[in-house]
């Protein structure tokens, strides 16, 4: 259900609250309730190794993936055998089941499994305790939770919430009055830190945000992959994901020429006739084509051909910081070959 209301944002959401969104506060507060008896009536299963969690407040689009991504690539570097258990959003199989990218597509496991196997084991699996069992019998010394911050049924070591810097709480109203999942006060006081996503040189926002926000803030930053390559180029920008208008912002800001832009829905499957058609509208603008890495492995490889894609990456400005909250993780989890300075 989450998924349906969240696949197009509705502009509101990002507005003080007005007349929609105070009508439909009590279907809110009542989403809100159903979680809570949710949690308090679950029993958590404890897995026999650190569980990290990755998630957020806000329905889509904080940039929980990269952060996700970034969080397993530290775990490795420090010595710990880390696996991902994700839902597979998007994707048919149930699971558990380890993705593998040279037999699964985005159908199967979905596009962001996808991209997490490419950086680490990575566990389809609806039922998140299934996977958690699983990925320790193949070897797992820790577990990136991906996605599973409002999931009651197993106990977090570290629960982080994603924070994109510039959409914030949005109308701070819970779904669908707006875009949170759960009741921001009570949200945030489960959460062992809260990773706030910004621009590399984004500096006031965040601090306006730091204010409001009770746990521990890790500063994160979001930033383009050899975005050099691409300044002066005519492109035609696609991005079929939560907020495809972020996509287009940082692409501008590398001072490319964009001829044109198309959003679609988030987790969109595109069709051979809509990439057709975009590529016939490139041509006639003389443009090349440019995605998001998540929207890329969506497309069959037969697609692909020709279509540049944006890649992005987390900095982390206070390391030290990074290293102080994850050090409980890495010395339950670690293989004995820590490489951290």
């Amino acid at each position: 259900m989450l998924a349906r209301l969240t696949r197009t944002a509705p502009a509101f959401w990002e507005r003080p609250p007005g007349l929609l969104a105070d009508l439909l506060l009590p279907i809110g507060g009542a989403w809100d309730a159903v979680g809570r008896l949710r949690r308090t009536l679950s029993r958590p299963y404890r897995a026999p190794v650190p569980v990290v969690c990755v998630g957020n407040l806000v329905a889509g689009g904080a940039g929980k993936t990269p952060v996700a991504l970034a969080l397993s690539a530290w775990l490795l570097e420090h010595g710990v055998p880390v696996h991902v258990v994700t839902r597979g959003y998007g994707g048919y199989l149930r699971g558990p089941i380890r993705v593998d990218p040279s037999r699964h597509d985005a159908l199967a496991v979905g596009d962001e499994a996808l991209l997490l196997a490419a950086r680490a084991p990575c566990w389809v699996a609806r039922d998140r305790v299934a996977g958690a069992r699983a990925a320790v019998a193949a070897g797992a010394h820790a577990i990136l939770l991906d996605d599973g911050f409002q999931n009651p049924t197993i106990s977090k070591t570290l629960a982080l919430i994603v924070l994109d810097a510039d959409y914030g709480f949005g109308n701070s109203r819970v779904i669908p009055a707006g875009p949170l999942r759960e009741n921001l006060r009570s949200g945030l006081a489960r959460a062992d830190a809260v990773v706030l996503l910004a621009g590399e040189a984004e500096v006031s926002r965040p601090e306006r945000l730091r204010a409001n926000i009770a746990p521990p803030v890790i500063r994160a930053a979001l930033a383009p992959v050899a975005g050099k390559r691409l300044a002066r180029s005519r492109l035609l920008a696609f991005a079929g994901i939560a907020r495809p208008q972020k996509f287009f912002t940082a692409l501008r800001e590398l001072d490319v020429i964009l001829v044109d832009t198309r959003a679609f829905p988030d987790h969109h499957p595109f069709r051979s006739a809509e990439i057709n058609a975009l590529r016939s509208d490139a041509e006639r603008l003389d443009a090349r084509l440019i995605t998001t890495a998540k929207d890329i492995v969506r497309l069959p490889p037969e697609l692909r051909a020709g279509i540049e894609v944006l890649e992005v990456e987390i900095r982390w400005p206070d390391p030290v910081a990074l290293a102080r909250l994850m050090a409980p993780v890495v010395l339950a989890g670690g293989d004995g070959s820590d490489r951290a300075d």
